[in-house]
């Protein structure tokens, strides 16, 4: 009995470093963020309590958040989050096939991107969709006929989210790729052999049977990641229009429009409120996430 009882005592004794990060970086903040959700509390004067008025605000009054944020955030996670999720496997997928050197020479090209994406915004993308005729695309499409007026790329509703998903896209190839990655070098070679002798004919059923099934714990790390990644975006469309709220808020998304309302407006209960529907999103797609890859 004792020695039970020191043991247990011994993995909570491992354990409470941890315990103590997430309860201050993690637990501390949802739990604060919940409760200002229900008040007014402008950071200078004391929260007021005011009930569920800030989601009462949020779903009938806000008609920017209904009418813009909301549709602009799915439709971005949606095409970039699942494209970027697919595109991260099938070039997983690809790498895997190359011999070591190449491998690794290809792993890198297709990760730095996401190690980079904050110079590169305004090192490179600002320069490609530059608004005058020193732009590299208004200046090709200008010398090829295709325009005769430069156009405001990163200025225009029309434009501004196609060119956020694009850049997105190309930054996608993050952890999560590595995750992919790996999951496929790290498959048993006789899986295979035993897939082809039950019947296996080629390399789409050989995915599909064996490869996906078999590295199911990196494709759920990858859809988390995707999706965290994904919802909680804000820096795109500011550091490529310039501005929040962006122009005609056609790039504003939930944790742009949580800025404006937070550190702008300095209404921190709505934005409370805001970034606690965001916590339920994140945490629905992720629940059909684990139900796609999670053990049963």
């Amino acid at each position: 009995m004792k020695i039970s009882s020191k043991r247990d005592r011994g993995h909570w004794l491992l354990l409470s470093p941890y315990l103590a990060l997430f309860f201050i970086f993690i637990a501390l903040p949802v739990a604060v963020a919940v409760y200002l959700s229900f008040t007014y509390f402008n950071a200078i004067e004391k929260p007021t309590w005011i009930e569920i008025q800030n989601y009462i605000t949020l779903i009938t009054r806000d008609t920017l958040f209904m009418q813009k944020v909301l549709p602009n955030t799915i439709k971005y996670a949606l095409i970039v989050g699942v494209g970027g999720y697919v595109l991260s496997f099938i070039l997983a997928w690809v790498v895997a096939q190359l011999t070591s050197v190449p491998r690794t020479i290809f792993a890198l090209i297709l990760y730095s991107p996401s190690l980079t994406a904050g110079v590169t915004m305004s090192v490179l993308w600002r320069v490609i969709f530059n608004g005058d005729q020193q732009g590299y695309l208004n200046s090709l499409l200008l010398s090829l006929g295709l325009i005769d007026k430069p156009i405001q790329w990163l200025q225009s509703p029309q434009h501004l989210m196609d060119i956020m998903i694009f850049v997105s896209l190309w930054s996608s190839m993050g952890v999560g790729f590595l995750a992919m990655l790996a999951g496929i070098l790290n498959i048993d070679e006789q899986l295979y052999e035993a897939a082809y002798i039950d019947g296996i004919k080629n390399r789409v059923q050989e995915i599909i049977y064996v490869t996906i099934p078999a590295m199911k714990p990196q494709m759920l790390f990858g859809a988390v990641m995707s999706i965290v990644n994904t919802f909680t975006s804000a820096g795109i469309g500011v550091a490529l229009s310039g501005s929040n709220p962006t122009p005609q808020y056609a790039g504003q998304l939930i944790v742009n429009h949580i800025e404006d309302y937070g550190f702008l407006r300095y209404e921190m209960g709505y934005a409370a409120a805001l970034s606690v529907v965001l916590l339920i999103i994140i945490w629905l797609f992720s629940r059909i996430a684990w139900r796609l890859f999670g053990e049963r």
